[in-house]
């Protein structure tokens, strides 16, 4: 178990320096950006990335990279969401660009944990992992302050635990498959409703 956390650790600072040292001097046209996350995005993830629904992500503060990746699989099908897929039919690569820069600089409102005994359970699973079902703890790629590693990982820290819950059953089912290497796929796959609902408790009150 030891082994199998350190290794997805290293995987994932590994591709943190590759993706850090292609970064390019300029993200896109946030102006433009601006434009249209206050058009078309604030209904559901609010204007400046803070969504005002447990059911819909908060984008503010997430990685640049992993929301133009995310936006750019919605426009491929390779991420199956019927609203988010009429959402992006207009966008450009450079519009996609441009909003995962946009949404990165703007602050973060966090979601909070509602039940401090679930989060304590959610803890020991993120922290730790389930060695009895190889699963490996959350930190080793989203990292133990939850911020994440640009640009596979995400932030996780402050995500509303329903969406994060949503996504892992996503995840477990099939029904979402555009993680990098089918990773969370097969770990939520060994994950019950209890320890998915306890991890994302956690999540959400995480700093």
């Amino acid at each position: 178990m030891k082994r199998t956390r350190a290794s997805i650790g290293a995987l994932g600072l590994a591709v943190w320096a590759l993706t850090a040292s292609a970064q390019p001097a300029q993200e896109g046209n946030l102006a433009q950006a601006q434009s249209i996350a206050s058009q078309v995005c604030a209904a559901c993830h609010g204007a400046d990335g803070n969504s005002p629904t447990p059911a819909n992500p908060h984008l503010a503060a997430q990685h640049a990279r992993y929301i133009t990746k995310q936006l750019d699989n919605f426009k491929s099908g390779a991420r199956q969401n019927p609203i988010m897929a009429g959402m992006v039919t207009t966008l450009t690569p450079e519009d996609m660009q441009a909003l995962g820069a946009y949404y990165a600089q703007q602050k973060l409102r966090p979601a909070q944990a509602k039940d401090e005994a679930l989060a304590r359970e959610g803890e020991r699973i993120y922290r730790g992992g389930i060695a009895s079902k190889a699963v490996p703890a959350c930190a080793g790629c989203h990292a133990p302050n939850g911020v994440g590693i640009p640009a596979p990982y995400p932030r996780l820290a402050g995500q509303y635990a329903e969406y994060i819950a949503a996504q892992l059953k996503a995840f477990r089912s099939g029904e979402r498959a555009n993680d990098p290497e089918g990773m969370m796929q097969a770990i939520a796959a060994r994950m019950t409703d209890r320890e998915i609902q306890a991890v994302a408790e956690y999540i959400a009150g995480l700093r």
